[in-house]
């Protein structure tokens, strides 16, 4: 099977008269492909070239002659003033503004005199009455019987549409090349937007004028922004650089995203590599358009990142690479802050990516996300209520002053996220006994019930004592994996400063900011 698919070449580079108009278009589109991790069967050298249009101008003139010969096109040798003309006055008859056939009575023998003259002209398609039918893909039958050749005026009588296949600079337009093109390429599927569903009968009928036998078609949806409008480089940023440099979109992140751009799955789950997109791949798309939103992109991004921390190797040392460049300009203020706990900054940055990676989007995020590993922290006294004056929790902080004073019975040789997590739930087994939140229910279902929840609102509140302390509050990873990648030294340190300021809070808040 050989598939014609433009929609993600489109969705990255706009339309081909775009690209032609852009320098170096040819290599920064292979590059990008080769970067996403996408193969062709052909390039430059293959079976089936050549592979640029602007190469092949003579294979579509000889098929335009071909077509000429056979009546199904003419030369049209009407001046752009006199289409202009026509289009008005029939517009003003409420007639369709089709073109009225005038140059196809032209025999054909003048025809040819005046094009060897120099004539300036356009070869037209001579559409049928009817269309052969479309069963598309996606959408079934089109058009049932066929549709119609042109467009029924309110009189009845019936306007044929003769679209153009070749300009009067000897180019194509899209409708004799893409069928002259996919016939000696031998396309057996072409996927392209439902705009061109309606243009469709027409290829079809040129596929059967010249004796071909037609690839299947499948049209989908248009990729649009929230608003409803079809995306385009004017009101979305669509140059895959943008994805790719600015943003630190993982290849593999990008090839998922697009690859779910109005694909409809029964698998469990959106997340694939390359080789599973292509396993499961199906021509089940949803019909209508698609909306295009990043935050799929960025879930994804975040679960790719994922992957890589867990499987290791070369996409993760990538990974780590691409924060640790992205940090240089800091590399000074992190030597003068020597917060790495005695490790190179790659290492230190390998570690946090491991703990971190489920929320892992671009390197400038993770920097900002995390900079606590990197920077002194900034805290003020501890909040015991939030803003809109409820209490953050009920366990006294004095208690959570104290608890957290026990990791230093943590022998550096252990200070491991395993050993301080160990630690926190022999506290909240011994100290949520002490908090004055004992239960007065009886019976032994009850107390246990009640001590498991007395337990876990102790839990809850001294994790948000420790992240405040040790974290600034921020989110992150978990506050043992946090505490581990510090170091003990660190994180006792901060616990310390913590301390004197929580009960700073406690003196100035009174009892019952303590004790409530």
């Amino acid at each position: 099977m050989l598939i014609r698919n433009a929609r993600e070449v489109n969705f990255f580079y706009g339309s081909r008269t775009q690209i032609r108009t852009i320098p170096d278009a040819e290599e920064r589109i292979l590059g990008d492909l080769r970067w996403a991790g996408l193969q062709w069967d052909e390039e430059v050298g293959g079976p089936y070239g050549p592979y640029k249009q602007s190469e092949r101008t003579e294979i579509y003139q000889k098929h335009a002659d071909l077509l000429i010969k056979t009546g199904n096109a003419y030369r049209c040798f009407c001046s752009a003033e006199r289409l202009n003309e026509l289009a008005k006055l029939k517009s003003k008859l409420g007639l369709p503004t089709d073109y009225d056939r005038t140059c196809s009575n032209i025999p054909e023998g003048e025809s040819g005199d005046r094009a060897a003259r120099g004539d300036s002209y356009v070869v037209r398609l001579k559409v049928p009455t009817k269309y052969p039918q479309l069963e598309d893909l996606v959408y079934g039958v089109v058009g049932g019987k066929g549709k119609y050749g042109g467009t029924l005026a309110k009189n009845g009588e019936l306007a044929y549409e003769d679209p153009i296949l070749l300009k009067s600079d000897g180019l194509p337009t899209y409708h004799l090349a893409n069928v002259v093109d996919d016939h000696h390429m031998k396309i057996t599927h072409v996927v392209r937007a439902t705009e061109w569903l309606s243009s469709t009968p027409k290829h079809l009928f040129m596929y059967e004028a010249f004796g071909w036998q037609p690839p299947a078609f499948a049209h989908v949806g248009l990729l649009q922004d929230r608003n409803g409008q079809k995306l385009s480089k004017r009101n979305f940023d669509l140059d895959i650089s943008t994805f790719r440099q600015d943003l630190g979109i993982f290849p593999e992140t990008i090839v998922n995203y697009v690859a779910l751009l109005g694909w409809s799955h029964n698998k469990a789950k959106d997340v694939m590599a390359l080789d599973q997109l292509v396993e499961n791949f199906d021509l089940k798309f949803t019909k209508g358009n698609t909306i295009v939103t990043s935050e799929k992109l960025w879930f994804l991004q975040k679960a790719h990142a994922k992957l890589r921390a867990d499987e290791g190797g070369e996409k993760f040392e990538e990974l780590v690479d691409r924060v640790c460049l992205f940090a240089h300009d800091d590399l000074v203020e992190i030597g003068r802050n020597n917060l790495k706990n005695g490790h190179s900054l790659r290492d230190y940055i390998s570690a946090i990516l491991k703990a971190d990676s489920v929320n892992f989007t671009t390197p400038e995020d993770f920097w900002k996300r995390n900079s606590y590993f990197f920077a002194p922290i900034i805290i003020d006294q501890y909040p015991i209520r939030y803003s809109n004056g409820k209490m953050v929790h009920s366990v006294p902080v004095y208690d959570l002053v104290q608890c957290a004073r026990q990791f230093e019975n943590i022998p550096l040789q252990i200070w491991n996220s395993s050993a301080i997590k160990g630690k926190i739930l022999e506290m909240a087994a011994t100290s949520s006994g002490t908090s004055g939140l004992e239960s007065m229910e009886c019976g032994k279902d009850k107390e246990s019930t009640s001590i498991k929840r007395t337990q876990k609102e102790w839990s809850k509140a001294f994790h948000h004592y420790l992240r405040w302390a040790i974290a600034e509050g921020k989110e992150g990873p978990s506050i043992g994996q946090v505490m581990e990648i510090l170091g003990r030294d660190i994180s006792l340190k901060r616990l310390k400063e913590a301390a004197a300021l929580a009960g700073h809070g406690v003196v100035s808040q009174g009892v019952d900011a303590t004790h409530s």
